[in-house]
C-alpha cells in the first residue's frame, strides 16, 4: 500500500499503565547497606496479590512481551505507574498505608530502588515510556531531593503523590508543609499525579469493608484536588500541574461546580456581603486565589481510565485538552487485549481531532512524548480513523474491564 492510500491512524498513548520488578530483582537496585535486611525480609514474604503470582506476572517487567502486547492493542507509548512489591513493603506501594516512624527508613530505601529500576526499564524503550517516580511525604526535604534525582535519571512521568488518609499521621495535603515539593515540581516542570486508590484509610478486610472501600476509594483520591486548591498551592506555584488518574472523569464538572460554590461563599462573598459560610472563610482570600474551575483550566488534567460512554458527553465541560485516555495495562480491569473495542465503544462518531487529543496529543504535551518520533510506529499499528468511527455492538466475550460494563449511567464519584 502506498503512502498516498495508507489509512490515517491515531497515535495512542496510554496515560495509565503499571509495571515493577520481580521481587528479588529489586536487590541490585537497593543500597548495599540494606541487602542483608532485604534478604531476610524477602525470604519470609508471602505475596498477597494473585495477579503477581500468575504466569502473566512478567508483563510487569518483561519489556519485549510488554511492547508486543501494547502494540497489538494499538498503543505506541505509556505512562508507567508502580505495580509490584518494592523492598520492605507489605503490599503494592500504590495501596500501602503510610509507613510508621520505624518503617520509614527501609520503605524509603525500597522506593528509591524501584525508581532506579524504573529508569532502566524505561531506557529499554527510548521515548516510549514515561516512568512515574515514587516518594514518601514523611520527610519533604528527602522527597524534594528524589524528585530532582529521578528527573535527572530520565523519569519523565512526573511524581506519584501519596495519599494522606485520616489516621496516617501526615500533614493534610492543603498544608504549607509541602510547599518545597510543589516548588521543585513547578521548577522542573514535573507533573504531580495522584492515582486512584492511594488515599483511602484502612477499613479492614471483611466483606462489608471491602464494599465500602470500593464505594469510597475514588472520593478519597479526589480530595487532593480541593486540598491543593483551597490550600493555595497553585497560587503560590503557578507552574504546578496536577493529574488525577484512574478516578473516573464524569465527576469533574459537578465537583468543580460545588467547589466554585464554596469558593464564592467562603472566599469572594466577603467583598460583597456576609454569607452563612463566610465565618469559615476568614483568611482564605489570601491563599486560595481564583475560582476552582479557573484553577482546573490552568493547572489540572485527568488520566481517564477508563472513559466510559456516559462520560464522553461531558468532555467539553471537563476540557478536551485535559483528558488523557489510559488502558490500565496489565491489570485485569484494564482494556487489554480489547483496547480498540473499548475506544470504539467510547469514542465512535466523535470528530477525529477530538479523539486524537484524548488518545495521544494531550498526554504528549503533559508528559513530554515526541509525537514525531512515535509517528512511524503509530502509522503501522495505531487504530485507524475509519475503525473508530464504527460503533461497537458486541462486547468481547472475555472482556473483564469496567470500560465494557453495562448500565453506564452510574457515575463513579
Amino acid at each position: 500500500m502506498s503512502d498516498e492510500t495508507a489509512p490515517e491512524r491515531y497515535t495512542v498513548i496510554s496515560a495509565d499503565c503499571h509495571a515493577g520488578a520481580d521481587l528479588l530483582d529489586y536487590r541490585p537496585y537497593l543500597e548495599s547497606g540494606y541487602h542483608e535486611a532485604f534478604d531476610a525480609w524477602a525470604a519470609g514474604y508471602v505475596n498477597p496479590h494473585e495477579d503477581l503470582l500468575a504466569d502473566t506476572a512478567d508483563r510487569n517487567w518483561n519489556s519485549a512481551r510488554r511492547l508486543a502486547e501494547l502494540e497489538a492493542d494499538g498503543i505506541v507509548a505509556e505512562v508507567v505507574f508502580p505495580n509490584t512489591i518494592p523492598p520492605f513493603f507489605p503490599s503494592a506501594s500504590l495501596m500501602a498505608p503510610a509507613p510508621t516512624r520505624e518503617e520509614y527508613e527501609q520503605r524509603w530505601a525500597g522506593l528509591r530502588a524501584h525508581n532506579r529500576w524504573l529508569a532502566d526499564f524505561c531506557a529499554q524503550a527510548p521515548g516510549r515510556r514515561a516512568g512515574v517516580a515514587q516518594i514518601l511525604l514523611n520527610d519533604v526535604d528527602e522527597a524534594v531531593r528524589e524528585v530532582r534525582r529521578t528527573r535527572e535519571a530520565g523519569l519523565t512521568g512526573g511524581v506519584l503523590l501519596p495519599g494522606t488518609p485520616p489516621g496516617s499521621g501526615l500533614s493534610e495535603l492543603h498544608s504549607a508543609d509541602y510547599d518545597p515539593l510543589w516548588a521543585v515540581c513547578a521548577e522542573l516542570d514535573v507533573p504531580v499525579t495522584h492515582h486512584g486508590g492511594s488515599a483511602s484509610p484502612p477499613l479492614g478486610d471483611d466483606p462489608a469493608a471491602r464494599a465500602v472501600f470500593m464505594v469510597e476509594t475514588t472520593w478519597f483520591s479526589h480530595r487532593a484536588l480541593w486540598h491543593l486548591i483551597f490550600g493555595g498551592a497553585f497560587r503560590r506555584h503557578p507552574g504546578l500541574r496536577l493529574v488525577l488518574t484512574e478516578q473516573g472523569s464524569g465527576w469533574i464538572p459537578g465537583v468543580l461546580d460545588m467547589l466554585d460554590y464554596y469558593h464564592g461563599r467562603l472566599v469572594t462573598a466577603g467583598a460583597r456581603a456576609a454569607t452563612a459560610e463566610s465565618k469559615f472563610g476568614a483568611g482564605l482570600a489570601a491563599t486560595a486565589g481564583t475560582s476552582p474551575s479557573d484553577v482546573w483550566r490552568e493547572h489540572c488534567y485527568v488520566g481517564a481510565s477508563f472513559m466510559r460512554p456516559h462520560e464522553v458527553p461531558l468532555r467539553h465541560r471537563i476540557g478536551l485538552d485535559k483528558i488523557m485516555w489510559g488502558s490500565d495495562y496489565p491489570h485485569d480491569e484494564g482494556t487489554h487485549p480489547h483496547s480498540r473495542e473499548a475506544l470504539r465503544l467510547a469514542y465512535a462518531g466523535l470528530p477525529t481531532d477530538e479523539i486524537a487529543a484524548m488518545l495521544g496529543t494531550n498526554a504528549a504535551r503533559v508528559y513530554g512524548f515526541d509525537l514525531a518520533q512515535l509517528a512511524p510506529l503509530a502509522a503501522r499499528i495505531g487504530p485507524t480513523h475509519a475503525e473508530l468511527t464504527e460503533p461497537l455492538t458486541d462486547i468481547p466475550a472475555n472482556a473483564t474491564s469496567p470500560a465494557f460494563a453495562r448500565g453506564g449511567s452510574v457515575r463513579v464519584w
